[in-house]
């Protein structure tokens, strides 16, 4: 689980864009939803230890992440939505970096890059690397470990058909496996029959919704009208 308590956050004085954040990421998929701007993508980045609280803290597993971070990232896998990777290091040595990081061998890092389609780029620097493979190489990264907190932000962008289905179908087992995911995206469609709960922020407040409707109709209404800022 990844805890927020009473997280408040904002990228200028005086403007808070997360104000007294109390929510679980439980296991299962949580859809994070609602207009562009409001503060999903921001609820990841702390989620992820991107960003720094201002107050409150956020636990990892049990483990405070500004306080035991080895331990609270090493069970974490985060995608941002732009996969801005330190451009001059080989794709090797990113994987190998998150295989340290993870306590794996490096042969999962490098079954993981041939996973992707990425074996044969292993030593190419990431600034050499198209926008599709370097998010196949964030995904790459993603599933070394199979971590119990993955974070996804609009994770099908600049993939193409065949890999969105794989990585779907990855998000599937994760979640059979007791993983929690949380995942910002504008296509909704993929998630709502899997979506556990869903979050939404409205003037720095989050708000949470447990219980989803059974009806697959009444489902995606709800998730549609959030994902759109409407009050329901």
């Amino acid at each position: 689980m990844i805890v927020f308590e009473n997280v408040t956050f904002g990228y200028e004085p005086e403007r808070a864009v997360v104000r007294k954040a109390c929510f679980t990421l439980s296991p299962g998929l949580t859809l994070l939803l609602g207009p562009n701007g409001c503060g999903k993508s921001t609820l990841l980045k702390l989620a992820a230890g991107v960003e720094r609280p201002e107050e409150g803290r956020i636990l990892v597993g049990g483990a405070e992440l500004w306080k035991h971070e080895t331990k609270a990232r090493q069970s974490l896998a985060y995608l941002p939505e732009f996969p801005d990777i330190t451009p001059y290091a080989s794709l090797r040595d990113v994987m190998h970096l998150v295989c340290r990081l993870r306590g794996e061998p490096v042969m999962a890092g490098d079954r993981a890059l041939e996973t992707f389609g990425l074996g044969g780029e292993a030593g190419r620097s990431i600034r050499e690397l198209s926008l599709g493979q370097r998010k196949r190489a964030l995904f790459a990264a993603a599933i070394v470990g199979h971590p119990a907190h993955v974070l996804l932000d609009e994770p099908f962008d600049a993939l193409d058909r065949q890999i969105a289905d794989d990585v779907l179908a990855w998000i599937r087992q994760r979640m059979a496996d007791g993983a929690a995911l949380a995942v910002v995206s504008h296509a909704i469609e993929p998630f709502a029959n899997s979506a556990t709960r869903a979050l939404t922020v409205r003037e720095g407040l989050v708000e949470q919704h447990e219980t989803l409707p059974r009806s697959p109709e009444d489902r995606f209404h709800l998730l549609d009208s959030l994902a759109r800022g409407v009050e329901v």
